[in-house]
């Protein structure tokens, strides 16, 4: 696919049908999506071509002409198509065309300039965009790149060095820092110092142009040029939450709901997830006492009493539980006068006796492993039980196979040979997949690979929702299954897991009681037989 010359008449492409002057049999988008993609049968003109999806490029282009300005989501025209509009080579991407002959390789592109210098142009001939006294909001939409593009902009040049220096540290692909490099052109162009890009701004322009948000704003939070004025989603769930509640009531319910997010004086930041649970648990409390009450002060003991006596099992420990927090935080600040929850107990629920999970449930899972990254989740959590938390925050550091140990949340364990295999199958695919990757986590996704945080909940999850069992009663399961292998032993658990003293104890006993039942007085239950031996093999 070189260059193309003029004197070439013209002809019509293989794979659209494009009349024009071509390079080849293909036009240059037909040459490069063959190129991506494997040839096969077209799901809507039944052609064999490349197809993406199931659909070849003409489709693609079909679609998209009679989805324009509706939609940009293309499948559901795909599937309506019946028929199909011709057109012109080169049609679909304007390329600005200048004086002269093309240059660069192949003669595609324009060469590109020298960079830029950083010194500022303190030229007497060189004018200056005064900063408005009113915080004026800018709109990004009608940049042209080709005349409105200043690559000599000071700002511009330091977020094009702090840009490579991160794609370099973080192991960005080309696509990304070429998605990245066009933002900062558009973004920076008209930069004046002092001024700051607000994140409502420049969310519509790289958005409609499918260029990366979120690595635009790493590097311009890496130089300083960013003004996030997004609502934190934590302040729109609280404001939801709290819409009903009297406002004398939702203002200490909003300071005691801030105070477990953030933290405060002798007090640490509880996780999102008990903030979630609390208010949820006490908001139908609070919108029943928004009846008759202003003011948290006004509850009594036979209010907390009423709660108390309404609800049943989990609900009421739940509610207990969060209203005490509440009017003890309002107690310590001065919000009220005396705390009506004092001297209210719950009898503490005994603990459910646990169960080995059947040979069916097990192999429901492990049918469920048809990835690395799936069979190296469940081997964690099967043989060593480990937490989902746990085995996201592994880190390459983590993994010692030269000596055959894992450390799995600070704990160091045997690395048995079942681990052993999924580990190296998962590591194999991780350096193909993504070599360049500066991710100190042993998993990785396709967002994760360009950052260094961890992968999310869901996605470790994700492989065995819905079943029964799930990666948490996988984990419970192994660790029953070493009481009744070794005795209700509550050491040798903390030993083997590095668990808390109460949950081995918790384990210990729930092993008597299955040894005390008639049904397991006989032989061991049959797990697969791949993860019964690894098990075997991974005590110390």
């Amino acid at each position: 696919m070189g260059y193309v010359s003029p004197a070439k008449p013209a002809a019509t492409c293989v794979g659209c049908y494009a009349w024009g002057v071509l390079p080849g049999r293909y036009c240059h988008a037909c040459y490069t999506f063959g190129q991506l993609h494997q040839v096969g049968e077209c799901a809507s003109c039944y052609r064999d071509a490349p197809i993406k999806k199931g659909y070849c490029r003409l489709c693609w282009l079909q679609a998209s002409l009679e989805a324009k300005g509706q939609v940009t989501v293309l499948e559901p025209f795909l599937r309506g198509l019946t028929c199909q509009q011709l057109f012109f080579s080169n049609m679909h991407r304007q390329r600005s065309k200048g004086p002269g002959p093309r240059i660069g390789r192949q003669g595609r592109r324009r060469r590109r300039p020298n960079p830029p210098s950083t010194e500022p142009d303190t030229s007497p001939d060189r004018w200056t965009q005064l900063r408005l006294p009113i915080a004026a909001r800018r709109d990004y939409t009608g940049f042209d790149r080709r005349r409105h593009a200043d690559l000599a902009n000071p700002a511009l040049c330091s977020a094009r060095i702090a840009a490579d220096t991160l794609a370099e540290a973080r192991g960005w692909t080309r696509w990304i820092v070429n998605d990245v490099d066009r933002a900062l052109v558009t973004l920076l162009s008209r930069h004046t110092p002092g001024d700051m890009i607000r994140f409502s701004e420049l969310f519509p322009k790289l958005r409609n142009h499918g260029l990366s948000v979120e690595r635009t704003v790493e590097v311009l939070v890496h130089v300083g040029m960013l003004d996030d004025d997004r609502i934190p989603a934590f302040d729109r769930w609280l404001a939801g939450k709290l819409s009903g509640i009297a406002p004398g009531i939702a203002v200490d319910v909003e300071a005691w709901a801030r105070m477990l997010h953030a933290g405060g004086p002798r007090q640490r930041a509880r996780s999102i997830q008990t903030v979630w649970s609390y208010l949820t648990e006490i908001r139908p409390v609070l919108l029943h006492w928004s009846l008759t009450y202003d003011h948290l002060r006004e509850v009594t003991r036979d209010d907390i009493v009423t709660v108390k006596d309404a609800l049943q099992g989990a609900k009421r420990e739940n509610a207990i539980v969060a209203l005490r927090s509440l009017l003890r935080f309002c107690k310590k600040t001065g919000r009220i006068f005396r705390d009506p929850t004092i001297r209210i107990r719950i009898a503490r629920r005994p603990d459910k006796v646990i169960l080995p999970l059947t040979p069916g449930d097990i192999g429901r899972a492990v049918a469920t492993a048809a990835t690395p990254a799936i069979r190296l989740i469940l081997a964690l959590a099967a043989v060593h039980a480990a937490r989902p938390k746990m085995i996201r925050n592994l880190r390459l550091d983590d993994i010692d196979l030269g000596n055959h140990r894992i450390t799995i949340g600070g704990h160091p364990r045997p690395l048995d040979e079942l681990t052993r295999r999924a580990l190296l199958a998962w590591l194999d695919y991780r350096r193909s997949r993504w070599p360049g990757t500066a991710n100190p986590h042993l998993l990785l996704t396709q967002q994760t690979a360009m950052e260094t945080a961890p992968v999310g909940k869901l996605w470790v999850t994700h492989a065995v929702r819905g079943l029964t069992a799930t990666l948490e009663r996988l984990r419970v399961d192994r660790q029953l299954e070493e009481a009744l292998t070794h005795g209700p032993d509550p050491l040798h658990l903390a030993a083997v897991f590095g668990i808390d003293d109460k949950t081995a104890i918790r384990y210990a006993n729930a092993d008597r009681q299955l040894l005390q039942t008639a049904a397991e007085q006989g032989p061991d239950r049959d797990a697969p037989s791949e993860i019964r031996s690894a098990t075997d093999h991974s005590n110390p």
